[in-house]
């Protein structure tokens, strides 16, 4: 079987759940993983290892906040000596310049760092963090100092949509090399406040405009990635490159998973680091082969002439929105419960979030 299955291009690396915002588009799970079931460092530095053997190139560090750990230095150096792309995705508010520099010594090669809004008393209130958004505007100024790459990352969202441009002309004075403007994916605490995180239809086309004018303003000065939102679509996404073919996912206490929300999934098990090989994992388990390819696709994905370009689309979406992770995904407009998505946008917005904290 792995004959056919191409190896992975990248992991997405959750070191803790832990993280001092609280964010109400947060995609992680509802229920967090506690401090004493995350994998320690030893078992980090065997996985990263195992991983560039497997075919990985790009290492992402996540969280929660992977600045709470304090072998996240050691870990940055564990992924450089196997000879992975490193990159640092973080709120900013944990670290400060000796630990940049120390990350950078480890071998650390990018840093992508979150902000949620323009104006620093708008973006403090969406992180649920008094006096974030000027440690991010610091840190950015760090990264900088240390030779790192930077990467500013948005989350767009009714709370902030509006506020587009000057986000990108924020991005553009810290210095960055690339931003990424990503809708909202509703997935964990994402789903539970997508009443009061979901725009319009008018403004999310609104944002495609922005994008494209402010590339063609920039040209080669700073490289923006546009992630549209699923809601607003009419053919799903291949999720994650296509459900075990081109990333995989471990999360703190080791499970891995072909996408970041998988373990909504039920009658899946998922196997884990602790007791077995990446490789045996990545080809061999049931839970990594249950969705790949086109043989589990229900119609109208079995026939349809985009089979292999959206791989069915998100499984957690369809589980999240029908109960059934086997379902076409409802994004598709060719998919029985479409209507589902008409009935989420139609939701009367809600003013205030569910905080997470």
């Amino acid at each position: 079987m792995s004959g056919n299955i191409p190896p992975p291009l990248g992991l997405l690396a959750e070191l803790t759940h832990r993280c001092p915002l609280g964010c109400p588009y947060c995609s992680n799970p509802v229920d967090l993983e506690k401090r004493g079931a995350e994998l320690d460092t030893a078992t980090w530095q065997r996985v990263l290892r195992e991983a560039a053997g497997l075919g990985v190139l790009q290492l992402h560090l996540s969280g929660g906040e992977p600045a709470a750990r304090p072998d996240l230095e050691v870990i940055a150096a564990a992924a450089a000596e196997a000879g992975l792309y490193a990159n640092l995705i973080t709120s900013g508010v944990l670290l400060d310049a000796a630990r940049i520099g120390a990350l950078a010594r480890a071998g650390l090669a990018h840093v992508q760092l979150s902000i949620q809004h323009a104006e620093p008393e708008a973006a403090d209130r969406i992180a649920h963090f008094r006096g974030g958004h000027a440690r991010k505007l610091a840190l950015a100024a760090m990264v900088r100092d240390a030779g790192l790459a930077l990467t500013v990352n948005t989350v767009l969202h009714r709370g902030n949509i509006d506020a587009l441009p000057e986000m990108i002309g924020l991005a553009e004075a810290m210095g960055a090399q690339r931003m990424e403007v990503a809708h909202t994916q509703y997935h964990g605490w994402a789903l539970r406040n997508r009443a009061a995180l979901m725009p319009a239809r008018e403004a999310v086309e609104w944002t495609r405009g922005i994008v494209e004018a402010e590339r063609k303003r920039l040209g080669n000065a700073m490289a923006i990635d546009f992630v549209a939102p699923d809601y607003h679509a009419t053919r799903p996404k291949a999720c994650m490159g296509g459900w075990g073919r081109r990333f995989l996912n471990i999360s703190p206490s080791g499970q891995v998973l072909p996408c970041h929300a998988a373990e909504t999934i039920p009658g899946l098990a998922f196997e884990n680091v602790r007791n077995s090989s990446l490789e045996d994992i990545w080809y061999g388990s049931d839970s990594f082969n249950r969705f790949r390819g086109t043989d589990w696709m229900p119609l109208p994905c079995r026939e349809c002439d985009r089979r292999e370009i959206d791989w069915g689309g998100c499984r957690c979406q369809a589980l999240a929105l029908t109960g059934d992770a086997s379902r076409t995904d409802p994004v598709c407009g060719l998919s029985p419960d479409h209507a589902l998505i008409a009935a989420a946008r139609a939701e009367a917005p809600q003013e205030e979030y569910a905080w997470r904290r």
